[in-house]
């Protein structure tokens, strides 16, 4: 298969399984156009998931600047690609720097404190549902996919609900500006750096007025002696609100959609609460709310697939290929909620699997066993083929969900 355009790979967000299918069997490494720049894509699940642990691959640009630099025909530095925000988190950096880092934010970020939040979560849940419940209808996505992540990390992190919908706005604007073409990222440069001020002013105000939120958490964190730097805490708390909320809208809402597009599994788990563990995995599996991973450089020249990624070339998997491969998911393009040996990788593999995904996790479960409990009728309001996703950036993510109920 020749060079895809960004514009194939991501105008198939309803239905993308035949065209990842495609790519896998004709071209499991495949070039294509990203951001100025040409980048190899994989689509089988074993070779994702044995990059994701190669160390001749590297999340940190910093290390393979001067070889991009001379392959890069313009003229581009990486932070045209790479927002400033991003350069300090756990997904932009290698060991000793991530091992330090995660152990940082471990230390503040605990599945305990995820665990004592779902009461909190099933409140809020039902109060959006109680918004609603009356009219008979609503946009699942607009009346609950994106209000219940967006008020869970504000909660943790502290911030005022008044300023709620700022950073909903900017991050909207940036994930879109992801799929820009060269010199028209602009909107998304300027919100980043709006959002970075807001950042700045919430970690001062939490240095200088202690409570029991996430980020005075961060701020206060030490370990033997070393904390996070201001660039650190800013990375951080922009990566947590960022993916702590744009990624679990879409497995809210995307998961929603393949159990409303498969009704004996939606009527399965309805019966049976006790799958919503397994249900929300399989929904990760087949939905894949993130549609391609954090780019990865390659440190030497790696043959593969009998092809050669050279020394600084950039690479991305494609999740929902990778989570549909056959050959390690029987039947994989169907909803099956009591699928065994589920090992996706929607959350990533090895010391970079997402610090977010326990939370998601609950999330998912609390919003979506909810909304099957109780909404008994709910059904789709539209035909799924008018239904319609947003263009570009590297998530797959519904712009509205009418359902009845």
């Amino acid at each position: 298969m020749a060079q895809i355009s960004l514009s194939e790979l991501f105008s198939q967000k309803h239905n993308p399984y035949p065209f990842y299918a495609q790519l896998r069997e004709q071209s499991p490494l495949t070039r294509f156009h990203w951001m100025g720049t040409d980048m190899w894509l994989l689509t089988s699940y074993d070779q994702a998931a044995t990059i994701l642990k190669d160390p001749r691959f590297t999340m940190d640009w910093q290390k393979v600047q001067p070889a991009r630099a001379k392959r890069n025909s313009s003229d581009e530095a990486p932070s045209s690609y790479m927002p400033l925000a991003w350069s300090k988190h756990l997904l932009n950096t290698d060991p000793p720097d991530h091992t330090r880092l995660r152990t940082l934010v471990s230390k503040a970020f605990t599945p305990r404190m995820i665990e004592q939040l779902r009461p909190r979560i099933q409140q809020l849940m039902d109060g959006f549902l109680d918004a609603v419940q009356a009219r008979g209808e609503m946009d699942l996505v607009a009346d609950a996919a994106v209000p219940l992540p967006i008020a869970v990390i504000s909660d943790l992190l502290g911030i005022p609900v008044e300023d709620r919908k700022l950073f909903r706005t900017w991050t909207q604007i940036i994930v879109q500006s992801q799929g820009a073409a060269p010199g028209q990222g602009a909107s998304g440069l300027e919100a980043e750096k709006a959002f970075v001020r807001y950042i700045k002013t919430l970690i001062t105000d939490k240095s200088a007025h202690p409570d029991d939120s996430l980020t005075s958490q961060l701020v206060q964190v030490e370990e033997k002696g070393d904390r996070l730097s201001e660039d650190e805490l800013i990375s951080m708390i922009f990566l947590l609100i960022t993916a702590g909320h744009e990624t679990t809208v879409n497995l809210i809402a995307n998961g929603m959609l393949a159990l409303l597009e498969y009704p004996d599994q939606m009527r399965l788990l309805r019966a049976d609460s006790s799958l919503l563990p397994g249900a929300v995995e399989e929904l990760l599996r087949y939905t894949s709310p993130v549609t391609l991973s954090g780019p990865r450089w390659a440190l030497e020249d790696v043959p593969l697939h009998g092809q050669v990624i050279h020394k600084g070339d950039m690479v991305r998997y494609a999740l929902l290929a990778a989570n549909t491969d056959p050959q390690q998911f029987p039947d994989p393009d169907v909803v099956d909620i009591l699928r065994r040996e589920n090992q996706h990788v929607a959350f990533g593999k090895g010391i970079h699997f997402c610090l977010g995904a326990p939370l998601a996790r609950v999330e998912g479960q609390i919003a979506i066993g909810t909304l099957l409990r109780r909404l008994p009728h709910l059904r789709l309001a539209c035909d799924p083929q008018q239904l319609t996703w947003k263009e570009g950036g590297s998530l797959r993510n519904l712009v509205s969900l009418p359902v009845t109920f």
